[in-house]
């Protein structure tokens, strides 16, 4: 398994699950469903943007996501 897998096209398909989630119509829905679509949006987004953000490898055959939560200004 480890051999076959693309690392960095498994992060770009994360990229782009994250902006398809941006791009997502609201469904017809109101009121408390319409809350929860858009929570559940926002935390789509915000676990697909994470990994896809990510630096991957593979090590020893363990996949290694590496993920930089500081903010820009404090990267190195």
């Amino acid at each position: 398994m480890a051999d076959s897998l693309d690392v960095d096209a498994m992060l770009a398909r994360f990229r782009e699950r994250a902006h398809a989630v941006k791009q997502r119509p609201l469904p017809p829905v109101a009121g408390e469903e319409r809350a929860q679509f858009v929570r559940q949006a926002q935390v789509d987004f915000r676990d697909y943007a994470i990994i896809g953000d990510a630096a991957g490898t593979i090590e020893d055959g363990v996949l290694v996501l590496r993920v930089d939560l500081r903010p820009p200004e404090q990267r190195g």
